[in-house]
Parts: structure tokens; C-alpha cells; sequence
């Protein structure tokens, strides 16, 4: 009796992965460079052999493995280092829209650390014009569309708060793509609120305020993010789970969390899964999205952190059909957006519990 309930189980679970493969979804904390395959790794490190990256794609899984986060904050920044001309950021960002859509995803808001290009010497125009041409091309090619999140790497300071609010917000060189500015890196020893004035300058250009928060830190860091940056969604926010008055006034207010479970433990952000907050989240009414954040460097991918989300909810297809709708709820698409792939999603889960 009991090797057939565990293989009924197993079933199940073969089932729902199957259903999370093809329903359709929206992604909105995945990191532009964070997202470069081992294959795309492998190939950029070949190009520039003086990097400490290695070039074959099986010894990367060696490198992606992370003591703590400041470790993974050195290893993401070898990883930058590699992204060197224009022709670089374009094969990246084309890539990186390709293995969105094999996923289903529809629409994704990319993170991108303008900075850390410019500042290696890429001509700011040129790494403009390569997003917006693979951003195009990606959307004409597969379907699926991209949006920029500019965002702030905290750990170079207040020269890259100003360089990044200035490409935000140069209407000679602002994308057509942005829609949002964040603010990431270490938390640690960076406070959120020297970072006003630049939020500032970007909220009244038109963009959407989305940092990170409340990743490494306590739940302080999320309340200087909302009272200071003007936070409309939380990146992380794993530390809002100390914080009853913190849970209740993101749940009032509808501000979701870009949660990111795999990535909390591979960073140790958070100790197992079992111990992961996203539970006492949802309990609280906390709008929650599920993202991959930096999926190949943490061995995972968009649909593997839904499997992991459904094991930690105990969610079947239509709780997880739910659970891709508050992404698109959460996002920057216009109303009619919203619409079309939300009733996507509800045609696909319709159809396959019918089959």
C-alpha cells in the first residue's frame, strides 16, 4: 500500500512539474549578467582569456558555489568582468531571452548594471542600442518581452548612484525598454536611505522604484526602502518575516516581494528551505512573486523555483496558476498586457486540468 501511494505521489509530482514547464508566466527580479549560462560564460571567458573564469562549463559549477555573499558578490563581479564591447552585451542579452522563453515566460524585468559596463569602458550609446537590439529582435524572434530595471550596485558607492540616475534619466539615452530603477549588491555596511535623492530624481523621470531589501539585513532595511526610496515592490524582503507591522502594511498596501527562495540559500541569506519565510508571507496576505534571480550561478531556473514554491506551499496547478498571476499583477505592463497574459494563464491551466 505504501509503494503505491508513493508512486501515486510521485506522479503527482512528475504532473505538476509538467504543468509548471508550460504555463505561461512572468519574471521580475532576474539579474541581466546573473542570468548568463554556462554556456555564454564559458564563451565570453574564451574571448577574454585573462579572466579568472573558467572557460569550461562543468568547472563553473565549482565556481558557482558560494561560501557566503560576500563571496557571491566576488564571484558575480569576476562574472561582470567578462561583459567587455558592445557585441558582449548583446550576445548576453539575446541569450538570456531565449532561455526565458524556452521557460514560457512572457514578459520579464530584467535588472541591468548599466555601470559596471560603462565604467569597463563600453561606449554608453553603443550599450544602449545593444539592449534595445536584442530586447527588439528577442521579442520579434520568441514572443517574449523585456523591460529594463536600471539598477544602483551598491558597493561602488555614490559615483555609481549618480552614473546610473544619469542613464536612467537622459532622455538622449534612456532606453526605450526602462521602466523601473533598483538598487542591489551587499546590504551590509549600505544603507538605503544616502540613496534618496538619486530615487528621487529617477521616481519623477517616471520610473518605478524596486530595490533590494531586507536580503542580508533586518526587517529596518525594507522600512527605509519604502519610507525612503519609495520602494513600490521589494527585492528579497526575506527579513520582512521578523516584522508583523512590517507583513501587515506590505499586505494593505499590495507591495509584493520579488522572493527568490534558491537564491536565499545559495547566498545563506536564509539556512534550508524549510526555514524560508515565503510561507509566513502569503499567511500574512503578502503579494508574493517567485523569481530565479541569478538561476544559472545557483543551479536553478524559473520553473525549478516554482516546483520548489508548490513543495513549500503545498500548492497544486491552480494555486500555482494563482501564484503566476500576482507576478503579473506586480508588474510594469500596461492594463491590456495584464489582461492577455493573465487570460493566458487561466486558458492554459483550464485546459490541462480538462485533459
Amino acid at each position: 500500500m505504501t509503494d503505491h501511494l508513493d508512486a501515486a505521489t510521485a506522479g503527482q509530482v512528475r504532473d505538476l512539474h509538467a504543468f509548471i514547464a508550460g504555463l505561461p508566466k512572468a519574471e521580475l527580479h532576474v539579474h541581466h549578467v546573473g542570468s548568463a549560462s554556462p554556456r555564454i560564460v564559458s564563451e565570453l571567458a574564451a574571448r577574454h582569456p585573462d579572466s579568472k573564469v573558467p572557460t569550461d562549463p562543468e568547472a563553473l559549477a565549482d565556481y558557482f558555489t558560494f561560501t557566503d555573499f560576500a563571496h557571491f558578490i566576488e564571484v558575480y563581479l569576476s562574472v561582470v568582468d567578462l561583459i567587455r564591447t558592445p557585441e558582449d552585451v548583446r550576445l548576453l542579452t539575446y541569450e538570456v531571452a531565449r532561455e526565458l522563453t524556452r521557460q514560457q515566460v512572457r514578459y520579464a524585468e530584467l535588472t541591468i548594471t548599466p555601470f559596471s559596463s560603462t565604467r569597463r569602458g563600453i561606449d554608453e550609446r553603443a550599450f544602449m542600442d545593444a539592449i534595445e537590439d536584442a530586447r527588439k529582435a528577442a521579442e520579434s524572434e520568441f514572443g517574449t518581452v523585456l523591460r529594463w530595471c536600471f539598477d544602483i550596485p551598491g558597493e561602488a558607492g555614490l559615483e555609481s548612484a549618480e552614473e546610473t540616475t544619469r542613464l536612467a534619466t537622459d532622455d538622449r539615452l534612456r532606453p526605450e525598454g526602462l521602466v523601473s530603477f533598483g538598487l542591489g549588491g551587499p546590504e551590509i555596511g549600505v544603507p538605503r536611505p544616502q540613496f534618496k535623492p538619486y530615487f528621487d530624481r529617477a521616481i519623477a523621470a517616471g520610473l518605478h522604484s524596486v530595490p533590494h531589501a531586507g536580503e542580508t539585513t533586518g526587517p529596518e532595511t525594507v522600512w527605509d526602502a519604502l519610507n525612503e526610496l519609495g520602494a513600490e515592490r521589494i527585492g528579497h524582503g526575506t527579513s520582512s518575516a521578523r516584522d508583523p507591522e512590517l507583513l501587515r502594511h506590505l499586505a494593505e498596501r499590495r507591495i509584493a516581494l520579488e522572493v527568490c527562495p534558491t537564491s536565499n540559500i545559495a547566498t545563506r541569506a536564509v539556512t534550508t528551505l524549510e526555514e524560508h519565510p515565503l510561507e509566513e508571507f502569503t499567511r500574512a496576505g503578502v503579494l508574493v512573486t517567485i523569481n530565479s534571480d541569478d538561476p544559472p550561478m545557483f543551479g536553478t531556473d524559473l520553473n525549478s523555483e516554482y516546483a520548489v514554491a508548490a513543495r513549500l506551499l503545498d500548492l497544486d496547478e491552480r494555486g500555482l496558476a494563482d501564484l503566476a498571476k500576482n507576478a503579473v499583477e506586480a508588474s510594469f505592463m500596461d492594463a491590456a498586457g495584464k489582461a492577455r497574459v493573465a487570460a493566458e494563464i487561466d486558458t492554459y491551466t483550464t485546459s490541462w486540468l480538462a485533459s
